[in-house]
């Protein structure tokens, strides 16, 4: 017996067979696509997804910025896969596949089949659900892991369902060795709880499922402890509210973006459900989901105002929100605007995929704020170059003042320099590789220095000599080029 007082009227085994079917073989689908997508375009790494390669050559329970599932999820698929991007990048359309299972479930469970399958199929083809799949994140794991909890929690209110609770903690405490974020995934469930009276019943249960959670995710805490807390530092850092408050443009910003993320039907269906027809979320599982999807995105609108924020940083929300506002589209016999937003989503996700060469086909190029993957381009390239201009020079160390380019050096520069050391003179740990490599050991040795801008007269300062800078540019398309310097530096003197 589901633990709500509205249910939807009985489906007979047919019909909910037959949107069980759709809805796999859609998830299905997309997904052989995307793999199929994947494999013959293997397009350059994103210096974040290098940077989560390079961690999962020595796998650990934490890194500087970080929980580390991301870093073993790629050490599993890399291993079986190889270390080409597409196994780096393996886990990211499996996991939405079956984090779109999973929404189906929850779907099914607090509705029908028919809100199942919609919910499914919508959130396969959602804009940032298209890109994500693409790419290698920790958002990733995390919405699987949220998505996961949250069916869990669903099954674990309904009689006998005392057993789903240790799947809920079990779902968040590996979502928070993904992310961070997951923490609002558990204040969400006791916001519901504690919130409405006749939610207060399962408040233990919570508690325990909580403390399963929180010892799944003790590792990466022990490992903060004994590295400064740095992860979490980082993590506050990020939210950037140090600086001067009230930021219009940046909120007008985020809170635009969230029509791409969502789709600009369905964030404009959950705007106008908030707003115009509030009455709607006190529905007892409409209410479930809202707890889940209103509270998080809320808080990113705050943070984007008094700071900023990053679109994905409100991804969770869409887990529930994409059952919230297909159920109403449904009950309120509107299914022809997920119609339409399905086709809008399948349009953008051509655009993202194959914009530039449709582009290129007319005899034009993309404008690089169109071209949503030009920040992946031309990493590959500095890769050889610096390659060819390391070969000759056995024995010199690769050096690098910038985080990205480390990351993106070491993985395509081959074989990879994986005695690669970051310029660090102040000695204070910025990054994961300030932590990892350290040049007070290397007085007297030989560089190959790498480099955005022309070296500083200090840093000059530190070597017995200096050779002229060789002129490195790398076109990314739509006129756009990274630039590089790179200069042989030899005998270190030590930073002081």
């Amino acid at each position: 017996m589901a633990p709500f007082d509205v249910k939807s009227a009985p489906e007979s085994p047919e019909t909910a067979l037959r949107y069980q079917r759709i809805a796999a073989y859609t998830l299905l689908g997309v997904t052989l696509l995307r793999l199929v997508w994947l494999a013959g375009n293997p397009f350059d790494l994103y210096p974040d997804e290098a940077q989560y390669w390079l961690w999962a050559q020595v796998p650990s329970f934490g890194y500087f910025s970080k929980p580390p599932l991301v870093a073993w999820l790629i050490a599993v698929t890399t291993r079986v896969f190889g270390d080409q991007e597409f196994g780096v990048r393996l886990a990211s359309p499996l996991l939405h596949f079956a984090t779109g299972f999973a929404i189906y479930g929850i779907g099914r469970r607090l509705y029908d089949s028919r809100v199942g399958c919609w919910s499914a199929v919508i959130y396969i083809t959602l804009p940032a659900v298209s890109v994500s799949a693409a790419l290698i994140s920790t958002d990733v794991p995390l919405m699987f892991c949220w998505a996961v909890a949250l069916y869990a929690f669903v099954r674990a209110r309904e009689e006998d369902g005392w057993r789903w609770w240790v799947v809920v903690g079990i779902a968040a405490g590996v979502g928070l060795l993904a992310k961070y974020a997951m923490t609002y995934w558990l204040l969400s469930a006791f916001l519901l709880v504690l919130a409405f009276r006749d939610e207060r019943r399962h408040l233990k249960k919570l508690l325990a499922a909580t403390l399963l959670a929180l010892l799944i995710y003790s590792p990466n805490f022990i490992w903060n402890l004994t590295n400064g807390f740095v992860s979490y530092r980082h993590t506050q850092a990020n939210a950037d509210l140090s600086g001067p408050l009230f930021h219009p443009r940046a909120f007008l910003e985020f809170a635009g973006s969230q029509f791409g993320v969502f789709g600009p039907i369905l964030f404009g269906a959950l705007v106008l459900l908030v707003v115009a027809f509030p009455r709607r979320l006190a529905e007892p599982r409409a209410r479930l989901l809202a707890v889940f999807a209103l509270p998080t995105l809320t808080m990113m609108l705050i943070v984007s105002f008094l700071s900023r924020a990053h679109p994905n940083w409100a991804a969770p929300t869409y887990i529930s929100a994409t059952i919230l506002v297909v159920a109403w589209l449904v009950e309120t016999r509107r299914t022809v605007l997920l119609t339409a937003s399905l086709v809008i989503h399948v349009a953008a996700a051509v655009f993202i995929a194959e914009g530039s060469q449709l582009a290129a086909a007319m005899g034009k190029e993309l404008p690089a704020k169109f071209d949503l993957l030009h920040r992946v381009r031309g990493w590959s390239p500095l890769g050889r170059t610096v390659a060819d201009l390391l070969r000759p020079r056995p024995g010199t160390i690769l050096l690098t003042n910038a985080r990205e380019d480390y990351a993106a050096l070491v993985y395509y520069v081959r074989p990879h320099p994986f005695d690669t050391v970051m310029w660090n003179s102040d000695e204070i740990v910025h990054n994961q590789f300030d932590m990892t490599t350290d040049m007070n050991g290397l007085v007297g040795r030989d560089f190959l220095f790498v480099t955005q801008d022309e070296i500083s007269p200090a840093m000059a300062a530190r070597f017995a000599t200096v050779g002229l800078p060789v002129h490195i540019t790398i076109p990314i398309g739509a006129g756009m080029a990274r630039h590089y310097f790179v200069y042989e530096l030899d005998g270190f003197k030590g930073y002081r």
